[in-house]
């Protein structure tokens, strides 16, 4: 006997505090109410199929765009010290997140494990549900199954970059009180890759068309074969993360990580990548990707990053090369008087810098963009070895449309390029997903995160929320906390 998410209070609740049942427990965790999972799986329906297809998308979305709390831009900023949080009505976003370690039983330190769980579970119940949907065709079966897949994949990233080297579950699929085993790293980014190439080979049979409403954030990307796009996007990043991870002391690359950064450049072939070599016409070429979504319409979420709290960490004006417009395309200073005032907390911390990124409740937040993909590419030349001419060529490419920056010498020495490849990344991604963090620590270079006071410390991963280890006594990875 499978769970069943039924549409009882009792149950949601039961779901909500013994998640780790499944596979772990979060404060994070949504209605479960919308749609009817039960119904779903007891009496599938193509509309049933399709509304339950859209809440993944939802829930994947879920906590993104918070100001505090669980917020997945906010808390992967601070880390990366790309943002403070200032606020007088909960402290932890100093406390915890910059001074202290994170702590498990908090919806910062807790977050990131529950929802991510809730979206790859609802994904198998649909695809249990849909090979016995009446009124599905075999095309719509298909695409439906390589959305789902592919909606599982990307779930199961947020949970591995915010856990890093503690490892997740890849076999959610259990009843009640059975858990998971939790597996390594590399293992987690490998069902990863399995998962979207599973996905790509359902979306090439699903049709000219998916059997359901995906919202604005796909336009573009919004039949099965235009999806396939934006999964090998997808399958470009883990596959980068990956190969990153298997860089020797000297970041010298071959074996795992070689056939890592290889298929870094398979993947982008069949992405949304462009151009080949020349410079795209504008900005607008550079942002073309899927977004997150947000909107004041009833019933939806609006974008929390707007919030007055929110802060540019003075670093990032710092560390910027001169002339770089990307800093003064995305931040602003702040005008000082009352209805703009500079944030500060009681340590000490202060700032007046805000972002420009964000300006109203309706705006968009970057899932993945073409420009992430240029650098990408330039990240799997650089790893495999090959002339340094062809990373510099892409770096050039984003300096140029995206930073109006002088081109880079061609005569660059590997870890020149290597560094260039990193602040391009900052800059170019900056509080869009925590790049900066996962990129600091996946090439090794956590110690130039700032630390602004003489207590503050570095957390370098969540930990597993403290419900989940309560399922797992004794469990070594339960030991592992932040640093």
């Amino acid at each position: 006997m499978r769970l069943k998410l039924a549409m009882t209070m009792p149950l949601r609740a039961l779901v909500a505090t013994a998640l780790f049942g499944l596979v772990g427990c979060d404060l994070d965790v949504p209605d479960l109410n919308n749609p009817g999972l039960e119904e779903l799986e007891e009496n599938p329906t193509p509309a049933l199929v399709g509304s339950a297809s859209t809440g993944l998308i939802i829930q994947n979305r879920f906590g993104i765009s918070a100001q505090a709390g669980g917020g997945y831009v906010s808390l992967l900023g601070i880390l990366g010290r790309e943002s403070y949080t200032f606020d007088r009505a909960d402290p932890r976003s100093v406390g915890e997140m910059l001074v202290g370690q994170l702590s498990p039983n908090s919806p910062f330190g807790g977050a990131h494990w529950g929802v991510p769980y809730t979206a790859i579970r609802a994904a198998n119940i649909i695809l249990r549900a849909v090979p016995r949907t009446p009124g599905l065709s075999a095309e719509q079966q298909s695409a439906t199954a390589g959305f789902a897949h592919t909606m599982q994949a990307l779930a199961l990233l947020r949970i591995i970059v915010t856990r890093d080297d503690i490892g997740a579950v890849i076999n959610a699929d259990h009843e009640i009180g059975e858990l998971g085993e939790i597996v390594s790293r590399d293992e987690v980014y490998a069902e990863i890759g399995r998962l979207l190439d599973v996905a790509v080979e359902e979306l090439k049979n699903g049709g000219a068309e998916f059997p359901f409403a995906l919202n604005n954030g796909f336009d573009g990307f919004d039949t099965p074969s235009s999806f396939i796009q934006f999964n090998r996007a997808l399958a470009a990043r883990a596959a980068a993360y990956r190969g990153s991870l298997l860089l020797d002391a000297g970041h010298s690359c071959s074996g795992d990580c070689a056939t890592s950064y290889d298929r870094v450049l398979t993947v982008l072939g069949n992405s949304f990548i462009s151009p080949e070599a020349m410079p795209p016409a504008s900005l607008g070429d550079l942002d073309r990707g899927v977004y997150y979504s947000f909107s004041t319409s009833p019933g939806d979420v609006t974008n929390g990053l707007i919030s007055p709290n929110i802060f540019v960490h003075p670093s990032v004006r710092e560390d910027v090369q001169p002339n770089d417009v990307r800093f003064t395309r995305k931040v602003r200073p702040v005008a000082g008087d009352d209805t703009d005032p500079p944030g500060s907390d009681a340590s000490g911390l202060e700032s007046n810098l805000k972002f420009r990124m964000y300006t109203s409740p309706n705006s968009s937040v970057p899932l993945i963009r073409n420009e992430e993909l240029i650098l990408l590419r330039a990240e799997a030349n650089w790893a495999l070895g090959n002339p340094l001419t062809a990373a510099i060529g892409d770096l050039n490419l984003v300096r140029d449309v995206s930073g109006d920056l002088p081109a880079l010498d061609a005569g660059l020495s590997r870890g020149q390029v290597e560094d260039e490849i990193l602040y391009n990344r900052r800059y170019s991604l900056l509080f869009e997903g925590g790049h900066r963090w996962i990129d600091t620590r996946r090439f090794g270079r956590t110690d130039e995160i700032p630390l602004d006071l003489p207590d503050h410390g570095l957390n370098i991963r969540f930990p597993l929320p403290q419900a989940e280890c309560d399922g797992r006594p004794g469990e070594p990875k339960c030991e592992m906390g932040s640093r």
